[in-house]
């Protein structure tokens, strides 16, 4: 089967540089337009089932993909962003302002994530992450496709698993806003892989001028 893992479409807190994590802004003009961008492209695809986190800006990019597919969308709450704590909305300079040495280590070298104050925990939100997207996979056929909608942060967790490696900072991964990228899951066999990356943050539905992300915010 096809997990189409969906970033959400541009929100407030991505045009404002917003460190998001679980805080709420709807989504911009230019979201909205790139959520009815990615709805059409994704409307000739055989989509059995469409999930989102239930933060507004993906359940709202959700909402106009499934509008268009004829579909109700299932709302799972293990697929939220990670919980950035106290820094939760704010912008990078307010963060530099209030955690400066959490800066220096982000823009530093070392494999270890930095300490959030009343953060999740990074091993809590690999395990989430993981125990839903693998659990959407079990729940369909092997013909089917499914559009799951979330955060760059779940899909960074999840490709790392698919592709076997260690989670641990740099993610190597670029996810844009209403970017779509593509994993097959298949039975798992002996030396074989459970699921291939067939497809990475692929925004050729977007017009141009409205697929570069401007945010670091997830």
């Amino acid at each position: 089967m096809r997990l189409l893992l969906v970033r959400h479409a541009e929100s407030v807190g991505n045009s404002e540089r917003r460190l998001q994590g679980r805080a709420e802004y709807p989504l911009t003009d230019r979201g909205l337009h790139q959520a009815n961008e990615l709805a059409a492209a994704l409307a000739p695809a055989p989509v059995r089932a469409v999930y989102s986190s239930p933060i507004r800006r993906a359940l709202d990019t959700a909402e106009a993909v499934a509008g268009r597919l004829g579909l109700t969308v299932e709302v799972a709450p293990a697929l939220q962003e990670y919980d950035f704590g106290e820094l939760s909305g704010l912008t990078w300079p307010e963060v530099r302002e209030r955690r400066p040495l959490l800066v220096e280590q982000l823009l530093g070298e070392r494999p270890e994530f930095p300490d959030y104050p009343g953060e999740e925990g990074r091993e809590a939100f690999r395990t989430r992450v993981l125990e839903a997207l693998w659990g959407i996979a079990d729940r369909h056929e092997r013909d089917e496709a499914v559009a799951v909608v979330t955060h760059a942060g779940p899909i960074g967790v999840f490709l790392l698993d698919v592709l076997q490696r260690g989670y641990q900072r740099p993610i190597p991964f670029r996810l844009d806003n209403a970017s779509l990228t593509t994993v097959e899951v298949g039975t798992p066999e002996p030396f074989r892989p459970r699921a291939t990356l067939i497809g990475l943050n692929d925004t050729c539905h977007l017009s141009p001028g409205r697929d570069a992300d401007r945010a670091t915010g997830r």
